[in-house]
């Protein structure tokens, strides 16, 4: 995984990009928990921080868990379908990058014995994870996914450009992150909050 995570680190494939490469992730051997989504963002590009923002701020709060444990455990792994933010595109950001998953997917898959729960976030990442899924909406893909039952969670994105899905589908909140929450407790070794 050290070999890995600095080949990753380092990686340049995708020369091209719009603000150029900056991989940004966050792996370690003793992941248990692997959030999977689409790629980086402009903000998350200039901070160089996954999930340190709005979108981040609700995905913790689905989680259960504060800042630093989110950042700071290395029993969570954040690894998007593209490491690199892909540039923009139309209604939003490009998708990422093909050449990405087809370079670190599946070696850094393999490389994470211990995962025993990933949670997907976007049509990328769910045509990975979950080709069953492949061209479902999102709510069926989530609703789908909803009892986490063989150790996979689909989520909506968290993004506030979301509020009005996670509105029309309060069934979400209600039932699906209460699983999710008491389920990254286990694996963290904490109480989930109520």
């Amino acid at each position: 995984m050290q070999t890995l995570v600095s080949d990753m680190a380092a990686c340049t494939i995708c020369k091209g990009l719009p603000l150029g490469p900056r991989p940004i992730f966050q792996l370690d051997a003793e992941a248990r928990l692997l959030i999977v989504g689409q790629a980086p963002g402009r903000i998350t590009h200039h901070k160089a921080r996954p999930f340190d923002d709005p979108s981040g701020e609700r995905l913790r709060n689905w989680l259960g868990v504060d800042r630093t444990t989110f950042f700071g455990d290395p029993r969570i792994g954040i690894f998007p379908m593209g490491l690199c933010f892909p540039g923009s595109g139309k209604g939003g950001d490009a998708p990422p990058r093909p050449e990405c998953a087809a370079t670190w997917r599946a070696p850094v898959i393999a490389a994470l014995p211990q995962v025993e729960l990933t949670l997907v976030l976007g049509r990328y990442a769910i045509e990975w994870h979950r080709p069953d899924l492949k061209g479902k909406p999102v709510t069926q893909a989530v609703a789908a996914c909803a009892r986490g039952e063989d150790g996979v969670f689909v989520l909506p994105h968290p993004s506030p450009r979301n509020n009005r899905w996670l509105r029309q589908n309060d069934w979400f909140e209600a039932e699906v992150v209460p699983r999710i929450r008491a389920r990254v407790a286990e694996l963290l070794d904490h109480t989930p909050p109520v």
